[in-house]
């Protein structure tokens, strides 16, 4: 559970470039060789690259300073320095990049293999070859490389999933995962069991497959920072489709239900416009008879159905409907 990590704050620093060179040409039998210094290399840059095999930030939390080489000096013999090596930092897809000072969003990596150059190398700097000319057929000055860039990045990770769970604390989410996926999330008869997101690969018909998400219970007032409350109300919002969960011994079905809409809406009303399906969990414990009275307080106008995790009761339907929302 401690090996999931959504938020860290990196110092990054780019290469600067290396300087040009003021090399006079000189040999024997060439009296007035004139300028043969070489440009200087470019500085490294820092690049963020996108990884769908990363699912935590965890190891920058270990290596919290992340420098690029810099750019050597331009040689003798029109020489060019060598460039700085470029540091390539994998991140997990749906990592946001944030300026540490102003908290502005920078940029955000979404898909397997994209690239975005974070601190930029410094340009290296042109040897005095560049500048002779008719006037000055001898200088015996070089330009300096271009400094470096650095400063303190935020990145915080989102997690991208198809389907997120949405619940109460103890509503189930966890053991559903644990059934129909090969995650192996945290289960007790406790709220809060749940501290970190779970993602599941959901193995479908026809060898498809799609993820599914555990996000920690939602409570009353999440969204001013109750309970786990900011801290994860985030991540739904990179879930293509919301599976709400209320337990079948809930006091109030229907309320429950508006609890957990009206924080979504109160944290961010866009995750209203994603595809909702509720389902009742621990309805192993229900008949007929109890199963329709709950039908009758249930919101209209949302796909309902009736699962138990533990009984495998509903758990086909529930992938199929999953998948059909999906589609």
């Amino acid at each position: 559970m401690g090996n999931f990590i959504d938020y860290v704050k990196i110092y990054c620093r780019s290469g600067f470039g290396g300087p040009g060179s003021h090399f006079m040409r000189r040999e024997k039998y060439v009296a007035f060789g004139g300028p043969a210094g070489g440009d200087g290399g470019r500085g490294g840059h820092v690049i963020l690259r996108g990884n769908s095999q990363h699912w935590t930030l965890l190891p920058l939390k270990f290596k919290k300073h992340i420098k690029a080489e810099h750019g050597e000096h331009g040689g003798q013999n029109q020489c060019h320095g060598k460039d700085g090596a470029d540091v390539y930092v994998d991140v997990p897809l749906g990592t946001l990049v944030k300026d540490a000072d102003t908290g502005e969003l920078m940029f955000e990596i979404t898909e397997d293999g994209e690239e975005v150059i974070l601190m930029r190398g410094g340009k290296g700097g042109l040897g005095n070859v560049h500048f002779k000319n008719s006037v000055n057929q001898t200088p015996r000055y070089a330009q300096p490389g271009i400094p470096e860039e650095e400063g303190w990045i935020i990145l915080e990770l989102k997690v991208l999933a198809d389907i997120g769970l949405v619940g109460f604390p103890n509503a189930g989410k966890s053991t559903l995962l644990s059934v129909i996926s090969a995650a192996k999330p945290a289960i007790a008869d406790y709220a809060f069991t749940t501290l970190t997101p779970n993602l599941g690969i959901v193995p479908y018909r026809d060898y498809k497959s799609f993820i599914m998400a555990d996000i920690p219970g939602i409570i009353e007032g999440a969204h001013e920072g109750k309970g786990l409350g900011l801290r994860f109300l985030r991540h739904i919002e990179r879930n293509s489709a919301l599976l709400f969960m209320i337990p079948a011994d809930s006091a109030d079905h229907k309320k429950e239900y508006e609890i957990l809409v009206n924080e979504l809406k109160q944290y961010n009303p866009d995750l209203l416009d994603k595809t909702r399906i509720l389902a009742i969990s621990k309805s192993d414990m229900l008949d007929d008879e109890l199963k329709d009275e709950i039908r009758k307080e249930l919101p209209e106008g949302i796909e309902t159905l009736f699962i138990s995790a533990v009984a495998q009761q509903g758990l086909v339907e529930l992938k199929d409907l999953i998948w059909r929302t999906l589609q």
